[in-house]
C-alpha cells in the first residue's frame, strides 16, 4: 500500500515550481474557524450530498451503465462529474482525519464507478447503449472531456489519501483510452469546458507517465484553432498564448488557466506564464469582484467587460471564486509571489465560503454584492456543480498553511493548528497559535528534530501595514513591508518561538471610478474578511438608504454566540428621510442632508441569508463629515 497523503496540488516532480505542498495529512487544524468546517463536512456535508446523489439519481446512473439497473439516464449529462467531486471531498476529509463512514461510502461509490467502466476504458454514463455511437461526437458542448477530468482530480486524491488504488486504476484506463483516440496524428480535440488539463497533470504527477502530461501539453495547443467552435465563450477564438484577457464564460476561464499554470511547473515554458500573468492582471485589476468573486453577468455564466461589476445583478458563482483561487494558488506554487496568497485567502474566505450556509446542508449558485431579500441558499441545485465543488475547497483548507522549497517552510494561512513538515531529512514541528482571521497575533512554536540551518518565510499579507516580527522575544528585522514574506533564517533548536503581529484596523474602500455600480458607495474589510450590512443587524433601517457616516469611529466587537463566532463591526451611520422621498423620484442635494443619526452594524460577507431573511448590501452609502 502507498503511504496515505494527500495535497491541494503535487509538486514534487516539478522541475519549475517554486514551492511544494506540504500534504494535508501532516497539518491539523485546531481552530475556531476552520477546524469546525472540516468536522462538519465530515459529520453533516458529505453524508448529506451522498443522500442527494443517490435521491437525483447520480449513481442510479452508474449502477445503470454496469447493468445492474435498468431505465432513462437521469438529471444532466454531465452529472456524473458531481459523484467524481464528492469522492475528492471524500479523499481531502480522510486525510484530514479518518472517519470510518465517510470511507465506507466512498469505497461504495468507487465499486460503482469501476464496475460502470466499460472494457475499452470509456467511461461516461450518459454515453451508455444505444447512446455510445456518440462518443466524443460533440466536445464544445458535452462535457465528456471534463468529467473525465474530475475523476482524475478523485482518484489521485483518493489514492493519496488512502492508499487504494481501485479508483486511480479506473482513472488509468480512461486516461489511456482518451490518449489512444486523442493526440498527434489522431483525432484533434479539445474540452469545451477544460478541467481535464490540469486532471491530466495531476494523473501524470501520480503515475509518472509521460503521456498524460503530452495530452494535457496537447489540448491546450488545440486552442485557438476553431476544434470547438472559435467563440471566446470557449475561450477558443485564440490560441493559448495570445489571449489578451479573462473572458468568456468564467469559470471555463479560470480552469483553463489552472491547467495551463500546471502545465508551466512542468515545463517552464515562458510563454505560458507570460499568458497568465497578463491574464491575472487583468481580472485584478479590471475584472474581479471584492469578495475575489469572479463572473459579472447571467448570460453564458460570463466575464464582462472591464469594470462591468454590478452588485445586485452579480452573477459571481460559486464556482468561479472557487476557481480563481486554485489559480492562485497554482500561481503561488510556480512563483512564490505573495500576491497570488492575497487573492487566494481572498476568493477563500469571502467569494468561496459565501457558497456554503453555516448548516453544511444550504448552497449559493450566484453571489450577488447585494439583495433586497430574495435571494438564499438552496438545499440543491440540477446543475450541482457548486455543491460538490466547495467540500473540495474546504478540504484542500489543511495542505494550504504551508509550502517547502529548497531554502525553507513557508506559511501562507494562519490557523491554529499543529505540523508536521518533513524538510531537510527530518520533520520540523510548527504549533501555531491564533484567533486569526479575527486576530492577527500569529505565535509559532518551532521543534526540528535536530538543530539545522533553514529559512522560515512567513506571509505578511498585502492588506497589511505596520506588522512586526519577533524571535524569542526579540525583534526582527527594521521594517517588515506589506505584500512579501519575510525571511527568518538562522539555526533552529527545539524550543525556539515566534511571533509575528498584523495589525487589522477595519478599512473602507472605493472601486475604480470607472466601476459605476459601486459610485459613492464604500466596502468595509477587516484583515481578509469583507464585510457586508444586512437587515437582521440593523433593525428598521433600510440598509440599502442607509449611509456610512464616514470618518467616524469603527468599533469591533466579539460575538462568540453569533454565526459560529464573529467579529461585527459598528459605525456611525445617517438612514435617510423617508418623508423627503414621498412621491419624489429626484431632490436636490440640499434637501438629502438630513435623516436620522443610528449605529450601523455589519458582519461578515460569508455569513450572509443564515438568519432572517432580508436585504444587504456589500457597498454601503457614505456621507461626509
Amino acid at each position: 500500500m502507498a503511504t496515505p497523503r494527500s495535497s491541494v496540488v503535487d509538486t514534487s516532480r516539478s522541475l519549475h515550481a517554486r514551492l511544494r505542498p506540504v500534504p494535508i495529512g501532516s497539518v491539523h487544524l485546531e481552530d475556531a474557524f476552520w477546524a469546525p468546517r472540516l468536522r462538519q463536512m465530515r459529520e453533516v456535508t458529505l453524508p448529506t450530498q451522498h443522500e442527494i446523489l443517490e435521491e437525483t439519481g447520480r449513481l442510479f446512473n452508474f449502477r445503470r451503465a454496469a447493468g445492474k439497473e435498468t431505465g432513462d439516464f437521469r438529471g444532466i449529462y454531465f452529472n456524473d462529474s458531481d459523484v467524481y467531486k464528492w469522492i475528492e471531498g471524500c479523499a481531502y476529509a480522510l486525510a484530514d482525519e479518518h472517519d470510518g463512514t465517510v470511507e465506507r461510502l466512498a469505497d461504495d461509490v468507487i465499486d460503482q464507478i469501476a464496475a460502470a467502466q466499460h472494457p475499452d476504458g470509456y467511461l461516461n454514463t450518459y454515453y451508455m447503449f444505444d447512446r455510445e455511437k456518440d462518443r466524443w461526437s460533440n466536445l464544445k458542448d458535452m462535457h465528456e472531456l471534463y468529467c473525465a477530468g474530475h475523476l482524475f482530480h478523485g482518484a489521485v486524491a483518493y489514492h493519496r489519501a488512502t492508499g487504494k488504488r481501485k479508483l486511480l486504476d479506473v482513472a488509468v484506463r480512461f486516461a489511456d483510452h482518451i490518449d489512444a483516440t486523442f493526440g498527434p496524428g489522431k483525432r484533434p480535440g479539445t474540452p469545451g469546458h477544460p478541467q481535464i488539463e490540469m486532471g491530466l497533470v495531476e494523473l501524470y504527477r501520480e503515475t509518472g507517465e509521460q503521456r498524460y502530461l503530452k495530452l494535457a501539453q496537447f489540448m491546450l495547443d488545440e486552442r485557438g484553432k476553431g476544434v470547438i467552435g472559435g467563440s471566446n465563450y470557449h475561450q477558443d477564438h485564440a490560441p493559448f498564448r495570445d489571449l489578451p484577457d479573462v473572458t468568456g464564460h468564467a469559470v471555463r476561464a479560470m480552469y483553463l488557466n489552472c491547467g495551463a499554470a500546471d502545465l508551466y511547473m512542468e515545463s517552464g515554458e515562458r510563454a505560458l506564464m507570460t499568458a497568465l500573468e497578463r491574464m491575472w492582471r487583468n481580472m485584478t485589476e479590471r475584472r474581479m469582484y471584492i469578495t475575489g468573486g469572479v463572473g459579472a453577468r447571467h448570460e453564458g455564466e460570463a466575464f464582462g467587460g472591464d469594470y462591468e461589476l454590478p452588485n445586485e445583478r452579480a452573477y459571481s458563482e460559486t464556482c468561479g471564486a472557487i476557481a480563481n483561487a486554485i489559480w492562485n494558488w497554482r500561481m503561488l506554487l510556480a512563483t512564490g509571489e505573495e500576491r497570488f496568497a492575497d487573492v487566494f485567502e481572498l476568493a477563500t474566505y469571502n467569494g468561496s465560503l459565501a457558497g456554503i450556509a453555516l448548516d453544511g446542508r444550504h448552497y449559493f449558485y450566484v453571489n450577488p454584492l447585494a439583495s433586497r431579500g430574495g435571494h438564499h441558499r438552496q438545499r440543491w441545485f440540477g446543475c450541482a456543480c457548486c455543491p460538490t465543488n466547495i467540500i473540495r475547497l474546504v478540504g484542500e483548507i489543511p495542505g494550504s498553511l504551508y509550502t517547502t522549497s529548497d531554502e525553507g517552510i513557508w506559511a501562507h494561512l494562519y490557523a491554529q493548528s499543529t505540523a508536521r513538515i518533513a524538510f531537510g531529512g527530518q520533520t520540523v514541528t510548527l504549533v501555531q497559535r491564533t484567533d486569526y482571521p479575527w486576530d492577527g497575533v500569529v505565535r509559532f512554536d518551532v521543534t526540528p528534530e535536530s538543530p539545522g540551518e533553514f529559512s522560515i518565510f512567513l506571509r505578511i499579507p498585502g492588506w497589511s501595514e505596520g506588522a512586526h516580527v519577533s524571535v524569542n522575544g526579540e525583534r526582527a528585522g527594521v521594517r517588515v513591508s506589506p505584500g512579501g514574506y519575510f525571511e527568518l533564517r538562522r539555526r533552529w533548536e527545539s524550543g525556539d518561538s515566534i511571533k509575528l503581529d498584523i495589525p487589522m484596523p477595519v478599512r473602507a474602500f472605493v472601486s475604480h471610478p470607472r466601476v459605476e455600480a459601486t459610485a459613492g458607495r464604500f466596502a468595509i474589510k477587516r484583515g481578509p474578511i469583507v464585510y457586508c450590512v444586512e437587515s437582521t443587524d440593523n433593525a428598521d433601517a433600510d440598509v440599502w438608504a442607509s449611509a456610512m457616516q464616514l470618518g467616524s469611529p469603527v468599533r469591533t466587537q466579539w460575538e462568540s454566540d453569533l454565526l459560529g463566532g464573529i467579529v461585527t463591526l459598528s459605525c456611525e451611520g445617517v438612514l435617510d428621510d423617508a418623508q423627503a422621498w414621498e412621491r419624489r423620484l429626484f431632490l436636490s442635494v440640499e434637501q438629502t442632508l438630513g435623516g436620522t443619526s443610528r449605529t450601523l452594524t455589519a458582519a461578515p460577507y460569508y455569513a450572509w441569508d443564515n438568519r432572517q431573511a432580508g436585504p444587504m448590501t456589500v457597498w454601503v452609502r457614505g456621507r461626509g463629515v
